[in-house]
């Protein structure tokens, strides 16, 4: 029995990873980590679920539900983790992992509580296996879309000047000398007029993960007509 639950841990963590693929390949807020970590500590708790009713209630107590403060532990630290989440001005979406960590903890100790040792050592030890293997596994060995970054930008370039070079420009697509340089892909573009005639541009720009911020700021600042550039880290 206690291999058939490790089994499900298991299948748990490959099916997050599965639908956490799909997410980052896509660059939509819930990657990789999130995914994993949601889908070990679901099936943890329902397993403690189904196995704590046959453990705990009996012939004896035919009424008694095991797990009914579970759940509101459950929903409480649920609340908590959703206070890490954080939406920054640049609509980018962060703490997601943080959440289902906490989440995921509220999990552990619950199994721990009710006795189901084994079960908690695995999802311990897969949640840490999730969190810190397997996204740098995948970025190694998978393609090159999981193996990028957002940057957020911002420009201000002199005024009048061709917006449409310039993009092209920064996504790298009429330099010759940079053909070997992966493209700057453009996820979301705001341009908004500011005093003297100047033009704001703010991007987000998905980058090379090892692509330095630094490069990404030089490389725009010796662009014509570029007045000043604002570059942050997502």
């Amino acid at each position: 029995m206690t291999w058939e639950m490790i089994l499900k841990l298991c299948l748990a963590l490959l099916f997050g990873l599965c639908i956490g693929i799909d997410r980052q390949i896509k660059q939509k807020p819930l990657g990789l980590k999130p995914s994993m970590v949601i889908c070990i500590a679901s099936c943890l708790i329902t397993i403690i679920s189904i196995e704590a009713f046959s453990k705990f209630a009996g012939p004896t107590h035919p009424n008694m539900d095991p797990m009914r403060l579970a759940a509101q532990i459950i929903s409480g630290v649920g609340f908590i983790g959703g206070g890490v989440i954080l939406r920054r001005k640049n609509d980018v979406i962060s703490g997601l992992t943080s959440a289902s960590l906490i989440w995921a903890s509220s999990g552990l100790g619950i199994a721990v509580g009710a006795g189901f040792y084994v079960e908690a050592i695995c999802a311990v030890t897969l949640l840490i296996i999730a969190v810190n293997v397997v996204p740098s596994l995948i970025k190694f060995i998978g393609p090159n879309k999981l193996s990028r970054r957002d940057v957020h930008v911002k420009i201000v370039v002199e005024p009048n000047y061709r917006m449409t070079e310039l993009i092209k420009t920064i996504e790298r697509k009429n330099h010759v000398e940079d053909s070997k340089q992966e493209d700057h892909k453009i996820r979301h573009m705001r341009l908004k007029d500011v005093e003297n005639g100047c033009q704001l541009i703010e991007l987000i720009i998905s980058a090379p993960e090892n692509q330095y911020t630094t490069e990404i700021y030089y490389y725009i600042k010796k662009i014509d007509y570029v007045l000043t550039v604002e570059v942050e880290h997502l």
